[in-house]
């Protein structure tokens, strides 16, 4: 079985205190706004998943989350700190904190697997045995620890999202963020990327922003856990949703939802009854 990432904050006391908080947010590009006063938060232990259709701002919410993208009003807290209008050399080590998946993996062709994993390790000056061991653990989690020394070049799609997760979860992160992680792949390499995530959420419990297009992934993440003893992904039983996934819904710039599964399928609201039928 792999083994999970091991934590150096595993054992800290658990804070309730959101792990991620928009305060409203307004983001524009000189036009209308892209977002428009949008607050949520997520709690510790707590993934949400952000559904929408292209175009309505789940990116640039993604980006505003870790500094990418300023917003012209509201706040946007991480881990309990303010991150609205920080200089880049203050956000670098916060972003150290998190770990990002971006569409389509976003690998550097020019390096090895080992290389791209471990980017952050090796502009930190991280000792070369230290980097292997990490990298090592990495892509052992993600099942692909025989892709250590190869480039980008030579995997599938779905393998390089999968060295795109290792990448994000090397520094231990206090907060994942996915863009659009099945993004353009098939329906089976799909739910090898959602089992990979489910057994993030599970067993390492690390809490997460989800941006997707895909309904079927978002119902397979709240009808499922992940089992340690099978080191698969099983169905919960029929009837059950995960207690600790949510949604949250985009359209035109506004959150017009904020729920769980069960609230979501019985909106009443016209855009996310068109959306999910």
């Amino acid at each position: 079985m792999n083994a999970p990432l091991a934590s150096p904050v595993e054992s800290a006391p658990q804070s309730t205190a959101p792990v991620l908080e928009f305060r409203g947010i307004t983001v524009s590009f000189d036009g209308p706004p892209v977002l428009n006063n949008i607050s949520f938060s997520v709690a510790p232990g707590e993934t949400r998943i952000l559904l929408g259709p292209a175009g309505v701002g789940k990116s640039v919410l993604l980006k505003t989350a870790n500094g990418l993208v300023q917003p012209d009003s509201g706040t946007v807290a991480i881990l309990g700190e303010n991150i609205t209008g920080l200089p880049e050399r203050t956000l670098i080590p916060m972003r150290a904190r998190t770990g990002m998946v971006f569409q389509e993996g976003a690998l550097f062709d020019s390096l090895t697997v080992r290389d791209n994993v471990a980017y952050q390790l090796i502009q930190e000056r991280v000792a070369d045995e230290e980097v292997d061991e990490r990298v090592h653990t990495a892509l052992r989690f993600v099942g692909l620890e025989q892709t250590f020394s190869l480039f980008p070049s030579s995997l599938s799609g779905g393998m390089r999202r999968r060295v795109a997760i290792a990448r994000a979860l090397i520094h231990y992160p206090e907060l994942l963020l996915y863009d659009s992680p099945t993004g353009g792949l098939d329906p089976v390499t799909s739910t090898t990327i959602i089992e990979l995530i489910v057994k993030q959420r599970d067993v390492y419990k690390t809490p997460s922003l989800l941006v997707t297009h895909r309904l079927q992934d978002a119902f397979t993440m709240c009808s499922h856990r992940f089992d340690t003893e099978k080191d698969a992904m099983v169905p919960l039983p029929e009837g059950e949703t995960h207690t600790n996934t949510s949604f949250l819904m985009l359209n035109e710039g506004e959150l017009i939802f904020d729920g769980s599964l069960h609230d979501l399928v019985r909106s009443e609201n016209k855009f996310v009854r068109e959306f999910i039928e």
